[in-house]
């Protein structure tokens, strides 16, 4: 029988255990490892969370040394290929035992109310996340609300290019039906806020597999991307995409997300091929 957990509890163990300064400070190897293997548990359950495909199935996972077990039903062999690129996107995680079983007459167990609140604050945390991860949007004053799948952004950008970026960033996530985009435009500031938020990129430390988690998360996220089919992978904030598209619209979107993720040097796009 499946492990059922509950969603609130384990994404706020995904985020306490994020902000731990526990590299280098664990007792014993054994105990290291096993905060390794909390966080990088919490870190798929919150992506499952987030993700409007898999958040209405029960799910079970488990972590032991970087290997991942996962099992529980979903309707679709596209939700199962779906939940194992997510948990191998999780930075850490070397391989996933996807024991998860295909049946098309799975009930969602919860009610269609509950469903869509958690689709909504979901969907709400997905588009916030996005505008973190951009390198153009990370820096704004930014408020998400997701109702029956229309967000309404509020706040303050710089700039009226930085208020249309935000925007479109949103309209561009799955599941996103409409937008309102009521960011006020505030250059009052503009200057002195783009110089601190460069100095903190510049003192951060994004390693390679942090900046490949988040281009393939993104891709996932993309309404108008198919991202299972682009393989990532970064080198010293270069990304390679590999894989086929469907037109070259789609590669060139493909190529904005990845250029646009913080810490993101350069892409080289050169074996992302048009399929037809």
């Amino acid at each position: 029988m499946p492990r059922f957990k509950p969603l609130l509890p384990t994404v706020t163990l995904a985020l306490v255990l994020g902000t731990l300064p526990w590299v280098g400070h664990a007792a014993e190897n054994g105990l290291e490892q096993q905060l390794v293997g909390a966080r990088q548990e919490g870190s798929i359950w919150t992506a499952f969370a987030l993700n409007r495909h898999l958040n209405p199935f029960k799910l079970d996972i488990e972590v032991d040394d970087g290997r991942v077990t996962l099992s529980g039903r979903v309707e679709s062999e596209v939700q199962k290929e779906l939940a194992e690129q997510v948990a191998m996107s999780v930075e850490g995680i070397k391989s996933v035992d996807n024991r998860i079983e295909v049946d098309p007459q799975v009930a969602e167990d919860n009610p269609p109310g509950m469903v869509q609140r958690l689709e909504d604050a979901t969907l709400a945390a997905t588009v916030k996340s996005k505008l973190l991860w951009n390198s153009n949007t990370r820096g704004l004053d930014i408020q998400v609300r997701s109702e029956n799948g229309a967000i309404t952004l509020s706040g303050q950008a710089h700039t009226a290019v930085a208020k249309e970026l935000a925007g479109e960033l949103a309209a561009n996530t799955d599941g996103v039906r409409e937008v309102f985009n009521h960011l006020s435009i505030s250059t009052a500031d503009s200057t002195s806020s783009e110089v601190q938020t460069a100095v903190q990129e510049a003192r951060e430390d994004i390693s390679d597999a942090w900046i490949t988690s988040k281009v393939k998360a993104s891709f996932l996220y993309s309404r108008n991307l198919d991202g299972l089919n682009i393989e990532v992978g970064t080198q010293d904030g270069l990304v390679t995409l590999r894989g086929k598209v469907l037109s070259n619209a789609e590669k060139r979107m493909a190529m904005d997300i990845a250029r646009n993720i913080r810490g993101v040097r350069g892409v080289d796009a050169d074996a992302l091929l048009v399929s037809g």
